[in-house]
């Protein structure tokens, strides 16, 4: 729409890649060099980590497109890939003609001899791995196995890692240390600043067919530098709308005005924009609720010492209970010259106390010998304080019933479903060997269990046991799926908190080699 407004040839912020629009600034043209010679000289494995929209799929491509002919490139874009079925992604990339139903021997075997035959040939093999992050642990494990394929002198295979800081949290894993330490080169992209993001600006526009001066002021790349946060991606995003508004007001250079115009028409633009109007009377607000509470919270301890004094009274010191009576009827003989002096009562004062350790309290009669004396004479105990029935014990042998149960139904559908069903590992849990007895071994686990017996249904969650890196780890499954799309689409609505775990898909016959190997 508005190209011809600004002679170009093509629109030039496109949030697809484009290797003819590629910006060596802001270090990008730094780390492509570095790549480029660490894959050529056989650098083992290597990683690159940068934000969402940062530009790495731009470096992944214009890898492809500058390496020599003789590195041949292999491209893993889904990261939801199963360990059993990683080395059949690789294998179909390559092009090679794989067996159906070959094991995961064969398929190494296939790969261990292609990458030989390119040696031979002086020819490289690297793979791209896009959003590392996302790929389980137990796919780039399998994957860091194929870097040890190696002559005397050469790596047969370059594995090149690409993924969000997440990637470099999940390498911290303990288990996870053999791929971690065997990454020779590691690289981060920084931030654009607010003068590579003028260059950037100016250098796509130019590659758009713009020949005019800066189209941007320097005061709406400024306000677009601190909206994008510094993310190509968001530049892109900013600069279109940018561009659109300006060509809306009929101008040819672009303002403050047209960059706000688009920071309040894109996603992240709004949630900046509403976290800054709305933070001062949030904050207020939480002010205010702080002051309600402490102010009820003194409100109650006040009004409650006068009632916290009687029930010390109550609960503690002996109460007097005034009982009027006949003198003859309870006073000792000594007390008849009392009685005919003309005293007709007696007042009785018992003392009740109620504790949790006795069942019943002293009692007292204190009774009037003359005007001026009391005597004080012991009668029967008439109170008993009631002692709270002990708790009921908890239970502990209900979830570990259902550990057991939950394994003993996973070895039974094992046994009788197909191989190629398909299932959703949800997470893998540590058992340590050192502690004894299973109801130890096992707290983690019924924990675990109980905060996803949360959010799924109990009779679709399976389990089994398998050794990684020889320790043992108990495995989550669920669902059992004849259709990998079914699948797919059980991954999509699993709840956000079992997401965050990062599951993917398994076949029951990649579990039950797993399981081979614990016998």
């Amino acid at each position: 729409m508005y190209y011809p407004h600004f002679g170009l040839k093509e629109p030039p912020f496109k949030i697809t890649p484009n290797t003819d629009f590629f910006f060596s600034g802001g270090n990008r043209g730094a780390v492509l060099d570095a790549l480029v010679y660490a894959i050529t000289n056989g650098e083992g494995i290597i990683k690159v980590v940068g934000e969402v929209g940062s530009g790495k799929t731009m470096l992944c491509r214009m890898l492809q497109t500058i390496l020599p002919e003789k590195v041949e490139s292999v491209y893993l874009a889904n990261p939801s890939v199963a360990p059993e079925d990683v080395l059949h992604a690789i294998a179909f990339e390559l092009q090679l003609k794989v067996p159906k139903n070959a094991d995961r021997l064969k398929v190494m075997q296939l790969l261990q001899a292609h990458l030989l035959n390119r040696h031979a040939e002086g020819r490289q093999v690297v793979i791209f791995v896009e959003e590392a992050q996302g790929m389980p642990l137990a796919t780039l494990e399998e994957i860091r196995l194929l870097s040890n394929l190696e002559t005397k002198q050469d790596k047969l295979l370059q594995i090149v890692l690409f993924g969000q800081p997440e990637l470099d949290v999940n390498l911290s894993e303990a288990h996870i240390r053999q791929l971690r330490e065997r990454i020779t080169h590691s690289f981060h992209l920084e931030p654009l600043g607010t003068k590579d993001i003028g260059e950037y600006l100016i250098l796509r526009l130019r590659a758009a067919g713009y020949h005019g001066p800066h189209l941007f002021s320097a005061a709406a790349i400024k306000k677009l530098s601190a909206a994008a946060e510094g993310l190509a991606r968001r530049v892109n995003i900013l600069a279109d709308k940018s561009l659109l508004a300006a060509y809306a007001d009929n101008v040819y250079q672009v303002t403050p005005k047209h960059v706000k115009a688009a920071i309040q028409d894109s996603e992240f633009g709004r949630k900046t924009t509403n976290y800054k109007q709305y933070f001062i009377g949030a904050s207020l607000l939480i002010g205010l609720l702080a002051i309600v509470m402490c102010y009820a919270w003194w409100q109650y301890q006040h009004q409650a010492k006068a009632p916290a004094a009687n029930n010390i009274v109550t609960a503690v010191q002996p109460q007097k209970a005034k009982i009027e009576a006949p003198v003859a009827a309870v006073s000792p003989p000594a007390m008849t010259n009392a009685a005919s002096s003309g005293t007709t009562s007696a007042v009785i004062e018992a003392p009740t106390t109620a504790t949790a350790s006795s069942s019943t309290a002293s009692t007292h009669v204190i009774q009037p010998v003359s005007n001026n004396q009391t005597v004080t004479a012991p009668v029967s105990p008439t109170t008993t304080a009631s002692t709270p029935a002990p708790a009921a014990p908890v239970n502990i042998v209900e979830t570990k019933n259902l550990v057991d149960k939950r394994l003993e139904v996973t070895k039974s559908h094992l046994l009788n479903a197909p191989p190629s069903t398909i299932t959703l590992q949800i997470k893998s849990l540590p058992t340590d060997a050192k502690l004894k007895g299973e109801q130890k071994k096992d707290d983690q686990l019924k924990a675990e269990l109980d905060r996803i017996s949360q959010q799924l249904e109990i009779d679709n969650i399976y389990l089994y046991r398998k050794i990684q890196n020889g320790e043992t780890y108990t495995v989550i499954l669920y669902g059992e799926f004849a259709e990998r799309s079914e699948a797919l689409a059980a991954l999509k609505n699993l709840p956000t908190p079992i997401k965050n775990s990062k599951p993917y898909l398994r076949t029951f016959a990649g579990i039950n080699k797993d399981i081979d190997q614990m016998q």
